[in-house]
């Protein structure tokens, strides 16, 4: 069994940065690949970003590219997102999952631990 625990969302204006951590437990972190994906009101979840095991090969979808960084600690257990300029239409809430997979997915069908969410709004 695996633990996923995020923090760090809350509420900012369009411009703003937040950076969101996820917490992992029960399993061995740094043998797996990591990703965030958020979901808006009304709106299925969508993927945002994943990383591999050792943080060697990270990816983004295209509307936050060059706005959002992804990294891992494995010492720590934790994986975070930075999310910096950020706009309205990020706002949602932000799940972290887990991939029993040395490489990383953009596929949500792929991870099979998923954190309770974090709330993240952005007001313009």
């Amino acid at each position: 069994q695996v633990w996923l625990v995020e923090s760090g969302g809350g509420s900012v204006q369009a411009g703003g940065s937040l950076r969101l951590s996820c917490a992992a437990s029960g399993r061995t972190f740094s043998n797996y690949a990591m990703g965030w994906f958020r979901q808006a009101p009304g709106k299925e979840r969508e993927f945002v970003s994943t990383i591999s095991w050792n943080g060697g090969w990270t990816y983004y979808t295209d509307s936050v590219k060059g706005r959002f960084t992804i990294s891992r600690d494995n010492a720590k257990n934790t994986v975070y997102l930075q999310m910096n300029s950020l706009k309205p239409e990020d706002t949602g809430v932000y799940y972290c999952a887990l991939r029993p997979r040395p490489a990383g997915s953009s596929s949500r069908a792929d991870y099979d631990y998923w954190g309770q969410g974090t709330q993240v709004t952005v007001s313009s």
